[in-house]
């Protein structure tokens, strides 16, 4: 375990395989599990450290150059989390094992990063959204409140790799995005708008449509989905297929 002086944490709950650096701030009745890392600095500093590391040990050299991160209340980090400094968590977020988050992101209360997954720096996730396993996030993306996004689902902030020019994806509340699906830079996922497994996104998707595809075409409007949706959680899907 290695905790930071500068570090002020509350009534929380932490492994002594835990890593805090920096004047990180991590509010009550959180869980810090098994080798989950607070604070990480980003690459430039994590390199500035090299010439001085006669006589300290990394933590302390990490330390001395990270902002911290801030950690809100009730949150529960599993094991192998990172979470980068200058990135802030709300109350009651979780994430699962191994998951990765970058510099200045904000994740609001309730969410849910699932395991393997990776938000990359500068990305903004609102509350109660649902992000499953190995998912990817690029920079500079937008993820309203009570968003769904399945598990390895691709977000991309590049449209011409490698150009110098990212453009984020930007996805509207209550939409939902499916398995294995790829949204291509720039685009915008309008409110209560689904995109089906496996489908590639090229262009913006208006507000309450369901779109499939290769590319991803409309064909559906939201209200009909949600009947289909409704039918399958009350076991009648079979039938009304027949």
């Amino acid at each position: 375990m290695y905790i930071s002086p500068r570090a002020k944490l509350g009534n929380v709950l932490l492994s002594d395989t835990a890593i805090i650096l920096g004047p990180s701030t991590i509010d009550d009745s959180t869980i810090i599990d098994n080798n989950v890392i607070v604070g990480y600095p980003v690459r430039s500093k994590v390199r500035s450290v090299k010439s001085k590391a006669l006589g300290r040990s990394l933590n302390e050299l990490l330390d001395s150059v990270s902002e911290g991160s801030t950690i809100g209340s009730d949150v529960h980090l599993r094991p192998g989390t990172t979470v980068y400094e200058g990135t802030v968590l709300g109350s009651r977020v979780e994430t699962g094992h191994n998951v990765l988050i970058r510099e200045k992101v904000t994740v609001g209360e309730g969410s849910i990063i699932g395991s393997s997954s990776v938000v990359d720096g500068r990305v903004r996730i609102g509350s109660n959204v649902r992000i499953e396993s190995g998912v990817y996030i690029p920079p500079e993306s937008v993820v309203e409140d009570n968003v769904f996004i399945g598990p390895y689902a691709v977000v991309t902030n590049d449209r011409y790799p490698m150009s110098s020019r990212l453009v984020g994806v930007y996805i509207e509340r209550n939409a939902a995005i499916g398995a294995n699906s790829v949204l291509i830079a720039g685009v915008r996922v309008g409110e209560n708008s689904i995109v089906a497994a496996g489908s590639v996104v090229t262009r913006d998707v208006p507000p309450n449509t369901v779109v499939a595809g290769v590319p991803a075409r409309p064909v559906s409007a939201r209200d009909k989905y949600d009947e289909k949706k409704k039918l399958w959680e009350e076991g009648a899907f079979r039938t009304w297929m027949q």
